[in-house]
């Protein structure tokens, strides 16, 4: 599992330049939910390998090491990391959860980050794209903002598949992530256009993997 690990500088190196990024991120994402409190907040990226597991992983904890409950829900279920990103089992997770096999209780685990708990894929399901538009899916949302102050869900690239703009309408805001140097513009563009379409909340796009020249680590 190691080979697949992601960073969690914010945990890791709380003190480093990457992590007062996160940190600007989570200011942002306050100062945009000045008219409406943001509870559910989803992660996304055009496509694969630009670095939005990452993001939603350091951004939930930033988010917990300010004193809020955080839950990660790992809802990339053609691609899951987040078990591997927090070094956890996913024989129970999401999809369990979703079609009832366990409680949800019993599915969530907790991380070294106080305050911030994960919720994996579980095993992959045939019908990703159904199971995010449906009813139980807005029911899972509901139940879950009566238990934390924020859930983050980290959820497939948007122009691969339509799992991601499906969730974006139920959600109180999106974040974009992007790589530097390898996005291209028509990408975002198109990324926007179809957040758009769903009436998603954008609340900002992160650029990822942009080199500073003092650090050999990369900032959003």
């Amino acid at each position: 599992m190691d080979s697949n690990r992601r960073s969690l500088i914010t945990m890791e190196h709380p003190k480093f330049h990457v992590s007062e990024q996160y940190r600007t991120i989570r200011t942002n994402i306050e100062f945009s939910s000045i008219d409406k409190e943001i509870k559910t907040l989803l992660v996304v990226s055009p496509n694969a390998g630009e670095g939005k597991s990452t993001t939603a992983a350091n951004v939930a904890a930033v988010f917990a090491q300010q004193g809020k409950k955080v839950l990660l829900v790992d809802v990339d279920l053609r691609k899951p990391t987040v078990h591997y990103t927090f070094q956890v089992e996913n024989t129970l997770g999401f999809t369990n959860v979703f079609t009832k096999q366990v409680k949800l209780e019993e599915a969530i685990k907790p991380t070294k980050q106080g305050n911030l708990f994960v919720l994996s894929s579980g095993p992959i399901p045939p019908n990703p794209s159904e199971m995010l538009g449906s009813s139980a899916m807005k029911e899972f949302i509901t139940t879950t903002q009566d238990m934390y102050d924020l859930i983050v869900f980290d959820a497939p690239p948007v122009i691969a598949v339509t799992d991601g703009v499906i969730l974006a309408s139920e959600v109180d805001g999106v974040l974009l992530v992007v790589r530097s140097g390898e996005t291209e513009i028509k990408t975002i563009k198109k990324s926007k256009e179809l957040l758009g379409n769903v009436n998603a909340r954008l609340l900002g796009v992160v650029l990822n993997g942009m080199e500073r020249e003092s650090t050999s680590y990369y900032y959003g």
